[in-house]
């Protein structure tokens, strides 16, 4: 037998999370993104990033001025870390049960998945961006940012934001984590980026950041006499980061390949959508709301400068297995876990189960 206290606990996986932690980078294009889209991963430490030195700018590769607005609030660090974590944690869940399941931990092939401009890459780029916005909004109400920011006190009155605060209601910033982002991921030598690679990244990049601001929402909370409403207080707070995440896998799913149109301007080049019929529909330039790439997918179903392929990949054998498996069948193998089971409530506060064993089938794709 063994016991639990009740409460919370945070687990995270050192085995997704170590080749992506610390990754600020300036690509090719001279277009500076975080973490799970760098091109330059910085090995570190797991557990001297998050629990020896948790939220420390020095263990972010950052550029100058990256590290200058780190570095502008003691709290923005752990911010930054958190954000990169979720976005990772997100990724993995959106594809899980796909062929292509954000398997970004060899360097190599994210790499080149990356700078291939495909898909998989762009959701990335929006996903990471999205996941930002979203810990640096909270970062706001949550206190973690106390020198950089607040509570949103744009969405109400200020006698209404009074009030909220009293009752125990702070919004989230979107307006600061939009701000600070703007300069954050921009060009940091300062230039348009103009190029196709670059261009193609800032476009997924907001799009991100956009569907996080298009996912607050109004929380309200009652108050008066014996819990009555007869008066409430209201501020606006983003929904939880798995939405943000299906709205993007559903961009994705819908994404448009762009090309690149030279055009007589400042503006150097322009991406216009890639028609499907011959010498037909005329090229439109995609909408703000399109997530876009410009080369099309692999399968990834076997190994290749992209992936790790599916082998040995466990599947469901009634709904994933067929399509995961690339045709080449699966395999049942038999293994024995523990799990707690037969657990009783103690006064107070305990939780007493025992471990017991039992024997599951797991199907894996054949190589």
């Amino acid at each position: 037998m063994f016991s639990t206290r009740l409460g919370f606990s945070y687990f995270l996986c050192a085995e997704t999370l170590f080749p992506l932690l610390g990754i600020l980078f300036i690509t090719r294009e001279s277009v500076a993104y975080f973490g799970i889209t760098s091109t330059r991963p910085k090995q570190v430490d797991f557990d001297k990033l998050l629990h020896r030195h948790p939220g420390d700018c020095r263990s972010l590769q950052l550029t100058r001025e990256q590290r200058r607005m780190c570095n502008s609030d003691s709290g923005m660090g752990r911010v930054l870390t958190e954000g990169l974590i979720l976005s990772v944690q997100e990724c993995k869940k959106q594809f899980e049960h796909e062929r292509w399941n954000c398997s970004v931990n060899h360097q190599a092939q994210r790499l080149s998945l990356i700078r291939a401009g495909m898909r998989e890459s762009s959701f990335m780029f929006a996903l990471s961006s999205a996941a930002l916005a979203n810990t640096i909004a909270k970062g706001c109400s949550s206190s973690s940012l106390l020198e950089s920011c607040y509570c949103d006190l744009t969405s109400f009155s200020d006698e209404e934001n009074a009030e909220a605060w009293k009752w125990g209601g702070c919004g989230d910033n979107y307006r600061f984590s939009q701000m600070f982002l703007k300069g954050f991921l921009k060009d940091s030598q300062g230039r348009g980026g103009a190029d196709f690679q670059s261009i193609l990244n800032r476009h997924n990049s907001d799009l991100g950041i956009r569907t996080v601001k298009k996912h607050f929402v109004k929380k309200c909370k009652c108050h008066g006499v014996s819990g009555t409403c007869e008066a409430s207080t209201c501020w606006r707070q983003v929904k939880p980061f798995k939405v943000i995440g299906d709205e993007l896998k559903l961009r994705y799913e819908r994404s448009v390949r762009v090309s690149v149109e030279n055009v007589a301007n400042s503006r150097g080049v322009e991406l216009v959508t890639k028609s499907s019929k011959r010498g037909g529909a005329r090229s439109t330039t995609p909408s703000k709301g399109h997530m876009i790439y410009r080369n099309k997918s692999p399968d990834f179903c076997s190994r290749n400068q992209y992936s790790i392929g599916t082998a040995g990949r466990e599947c469901n054998k009634t709904s994933t297995c067929e399509s995961m498996c690339c045709g080449r069948g699966y395999n049942i193998r038999e293994i024995t876990v523990k799990e707690k089971c037969r657990c009783t409530f103690q006064w107070c506060c305990d939780v007493h189960c025992a471990e017991c064993t039992k024997n599951v089938e797991l199907a894996l794709c054949r190589e």
